[in-house]
């Protein structure tokens, strides 16, 4: 049974929309729920349509994950670095980090389990391996972990920001400041789930920018990460106004040709490594269509 709290900012909110806004399931899967009698409001059964309230308490019976069977595929994985402990692959863009129910296979970790023998089994059979995420059209380098304990430690160097992350990315727009940060709280955007916004109440975010190159309507710019929120950089980007150029969900239609997907890389990963302590950091470069993206820019500035 999970339990949740009404937050005042959903209050008087349908019972139905108000979970959506505060859990990660669906609304029409809250709506079944609650049909259902799986959920309770301060212990009693109410419809969807039950208007909430501040400090309402709430009980999900929500089903177990449906169990998916994750197959091993022979499919190109690019091995930065491996040893007993970790690895470090390059993601490339396109393809999705790991399975979800109708989407079981072509995803990083089928690739891992065929190429990686061992993996750490803390996020269980559907993301072994997998301490943090990319999304499906962001490349570059992802940090894999090979047993618990590294994973432990990989994770634990997240949650303290000792790890160290750096994105290149083309954004929308010219950005006159030479550096900068973004501090705002990212959480569900209310009236569209698949996206994220800025929102009150959401949790803290930080990304910190530098302009590496302007060009004529577009900005080269490295990016590094404080948190790790979902859509983060594209969260943050289209806050300021300057939106990550192909994001097929943030920016707008008009942009970079060919798109497809975001212009969006992971360059730079660096951790301490879980046995030995050291610090290791590695780089990935751009992949070929974001390079050619990069000359015909250039070209326009000569």
């Amino acid at each position: 049974m999970n339990k949740f709290t009404i937050k005042e900012e959903n209050n008087q909110l349908r019972l139905d929309k108000a979970l959506a806004n505060q859990t990660e399931l669906s609304r029409s899967l809250l709506t079944e729920l609650i049909r259902d009698a799986k959920v309770l409001v301060n212990g009693e059964v109410k419809k969807a349509k039950y208007k909430v309230q501040t400090g309402d308490r709430i009980d999900v019976e929500i089903p177990k994950d449906e169990v998916l069977d994750i197959v091993a595929e022979d499919l190109p994985l690019e091995i930065v670095y491996e040893d007993l402990q970790v690895a470090v692959v390059n993601k490339p863009q396109g393809m999705v980090v790991h399975p979800a129910a109708g989407h079981a296979s072509g995803t990083l970790v089928n690739a891992l389990m065929y190429h990686i023998k061992d993996l750490s089994s803390i996020n269980g059979v559907i993301r072994p391996g997998i301490v943090h995420r990319i999304d499906k059209d962001t490349s570059g380098l992802l940090m894999v972990a090979k047993n618990d304990k590294a994973h432990e430690s990989l994770a634990a160097q997240l949650k303290d920001k000792s790890s160290k992350r750096r994105y290149l990315a083309i954004v929308h727009g010219e950005i006159p400041n030479d550096k900068g940060t973004i501090e705002a709280p990212i959480g569900r955007n209310p009236k569209e789930r698949k996206k994220q916004a800025v929102v009150s109440g959401g949790k803290p975010a930080i990304t910190h920018f530098e302009v590496l190159e302007r060009f004529l309507g577009y900005t080269l710019v490295a990016l590094r990460l404080e948190t790790g929120r979902t859509h983060q950089i594209r969260v943050h980007m289209n806050y300021i106004g300057h939106p990550v150029a192909g994001d097929p969900l943030y920016g707008p239609n008009k942009t970079l040709t060919p798109n497809h997907g975001q212009f969006l890389h992971a360059e730079t990963l660096g951790f301490e490594h879980p046995t030995t302590g050291e610090f290791m950091e590695f780089q990935a470069e751009v992949p070929e269509i974001f390079a050619e993206q990069l000359k015909k820019l250039r070209g326009q500035v000569e």
